[in-house]
């Protein structure tokens, strides 16, 4: 979630020299998220940017040192990336402070550019390494123009006010752990400025130079023309995106309101949703999928995605697939579960628990419950998912029925029903977790049995 930028974020720039503004905007952000007992780290690449935070940081903790860490994160990319972490690894010993390398192998031929995997393998680890040490905060050195080129790019790609809010300054993520960017109201020529005042040493990526990135192409072609034509930017952009910021908190604060009478913590009222004008439904869908923890779709998927769960019948089969889970529609209600599992199968030899990916099954012997013991000693146990047409008889006086219509009435949802376990006694079906057990093999009154227990996840 897009966090707005303070009031006068934007406006560290306006007076005082750079070295002044750098200092100023690390002491105003330090001071509201760092205390004596915080443990932050500097997200430290050696360029001048993490150099000029590292040093601000360091001299505004003072007698602190001991609550400051640093993470660099060793790509491997470059021919130069041992040189870079050496680098580091001296500049933080001539400050007392404690540095972590990572080493990250970036995927490489898949469907996004080699930046954006190495921007999301770098996350991840800076995240990592930030929990080995105790670090609760992880300072990193985006500042003005960062901001103003990310807005830029989001605005090409076509995104909407989440995208065009960029960067925030803060963040906390699902582990508590605090993503701050301290030198987001400062301008790159501020931090150039102190980093000459102070002497500072820092290393050049050369990938800065490759043209076929699309932000350095950004950078060397269109931003100096931005710059000759709009006296104010990079503040102007940047006040655009803070604006677009609080636009989302709203949104969001709208998406609270419309889903309190139809949001039960894990699932969404199908109704509530073709209720609303359209563009209300599709923002309260993109809160929900936010909530359940999922990106956010494009604008177009949004849109197909409300149209095809808006006001569905309470029975009807939906399965959208999105960010590695689906959603589906259950009893009228639009819930995200995990993507049903692939067919299996598994012989029993007497194990009191079988782990399958998607959950475990325990067999637990006791006395006149469960299947009895005595039929499976007899029997090739098998283990293994629905394929269609099975039936079972619970009672002997009642007619044997499909498993179809014994899991429809028992309101199991149509993705779980090819997750569940199916215990097998050579071709019969003996018994379904949740369901019951074929009279034929249930355990009598005093006679030894096994008991099964499906346990998701």
């Amino acid at each position: 979630m897009p966090e707005a930028l303070p009031d006068g974020a934007e406006a560290a720039f306006e007076t005082g020299s750079g070295s002044e503004r750098v200092d100023r905007a690390v002491k105003a952000a330090l001071a509201q998220y760092f205390d004596v007992e915080t443990h932050a780290a500097v997200a430290l690449s050696g360029g001048r940017d993490s150099m000029a935070l590292l040093h601000a940081v360091a001299a505004f903790s003072g007698a602190r040192t001991g609550a400051l860490s640093a993470i660099h994160i060793h790509h491997g990319l470059s021919r130069h990336a041992d040189g870079w972490a050496d680098f580091c690894d001296a500049a933080c010993r001539a400050r007392s402070i404690s540095l972590t390398v990572r080493r990250v192998e970036v995927p490489r031929g898949g469907r996004t550019s080699l930046e954006a995997e190495a921007r999301r393998v770098r996350y991840v680890a800076l995240a990592e390494a930030a929990a080995a040490i105790g670090a609760r905060v992880v300072l990193l050195a985006h500042h003005m123009d960062d901001q103003s080129e990310t807005l830029l790019l989001q605005l090409l790609r076509g995104a909407g006010p989440a995208g065009l809010a960029a960067m925030p300054e803060m963040r906390e993520d699902a582990a508590g752990l605090v993503w701050l960017r301290p030198l987001l109201g400062v301008r790159r020529m501020d931090i150039d400025a102190y980093a000459r005042e102070n002497g500072l040493a820092w290393i050049e990526d050369d990938s800065n130079a490759d043209g076929r990135h699309a932000r350095n192409a950004l950078r060397r072609s269109v931003t100096p023309e931005l710059r000759a034509i709009a006296h104010g930017y990079p503040a102007t952009v940047a006040r655009s995106a803070r604006l677009q910021a609080e636009s989302v908190l709203l949104a969001s604060d709208l998406a609270a309101i419309d889903a309190a009478e139809s949001y039960d913590g894990t699932s969404l009222d199908c109704m509530a949703l073709a209720a609303l004008a359209p563009h209300r439904a599709r923002n309260l869908l993109r809160w929900f999928l936010r909530e359940r923890g999922l990106p956010g779709p494009s604008a177009a998927r949004l849109d197909a995605m409300a149209r095809q769960l808006s006001g569905t019948r309470a029975d009807a089969q939906v399965r959208i697939a999105h960010g590695g889970a689906e959603i589906g529609v259950h009893r009228g209600r639009v819930v995200v579960h995990s993507v049903p599992p692939a067919p299996f199968e598994h012989t029993w030899h007497g194990e009191t628990s079988i782990a399958f990916g998607h959950g475990t099954l325990s067999l637990v012997s006791a006395m006149g419950a469960g299947i009895a013991r005595r039929r499976l000693d007899v029997a090739c146990v098998t283990i293994r998912s629905r394929r269609g047409g099975e039936t079972l008889a619970l009672a002997r006086n009642r007619p044997r029925q499909s498993l179809k219509a014994l899991l429809q009435r028992a309101a199991v949802p149509a993705w779980s029903r090819q997750a569940l376990p199916l215990v097998f006694c050579d071709a019969d079906l003996a018994a379904v977790p949740g369901i019951g057990i074929d009279y034929r093999y249930r355990a009598e009154p005093g006679v030894e049995g096994v008991e099964i227990e499906w346990r998701d996840g």
